[in-house]
């Protein structure tokens, strides 16, 4: 499974998925893509199998990936302080991938009918419901 990690601002969302994701999928690829350098270093470090920067990288990482995983800013165009271009959102949005958010309230985005929760609860839900999806698709034979 090509699982794309998608994070901004600092990458702390994305480190935390990353971290979680090689411990509950180990044998998962890990492609880490930061709207900035400090994002994708933050991801890499905490052990994604490949790193990138920038609005090329993730479209061309929605295209090679079977699950992209981030906050749900990540489809909204000028969110995360301005780092998603419309261009990334648009990507994530059309991909084939599977998406997996977190429904992050940041930046004017408010999401009704959702606690706030703290960021490692989120990332358990997110990975949890991932490692579901690579044990059924195991169980078929993907």
């Amino acid at each position: 499974m090509n699982i794309l990690i998608i994070d901004g601002q600092g990458g702390g969302i994305g480190r935390q998925l990353v971290t979680a994701l090689r411990e509950a999928c180990p044998h998962a690829v890990l492609t880490a893509v930061g709207t900035n350098s400090t994002a994708a270093s933050a991801m890499l470090r905490a052990g994604a199998d490949h790193a990138a920067t920038g609005e090329n990288a993730v479209v061309v990482g929605c295209r090679r990936a079977d699950v992209i995983v981030g906050p749900i800013g990540i489809v909204i165009a000028d969110a995360l302080l301005g780092e998603i271009t419309p261009v990334m959102a648009a990507a994530v949005g059309q991909s084939r991938a599977r998406r997996v958010f977190l429904p992050v309230s940041h930046c004017d985005n408010l999401i009704a009918g959702v606690e706030e929760q703290p960021a490692g609860r989120l990332v358990e839900s997110a990975v949890r419901l991932i490692a579901d999806m690579e044990q059924q698709d195991t169980e078929r034979g993907r």
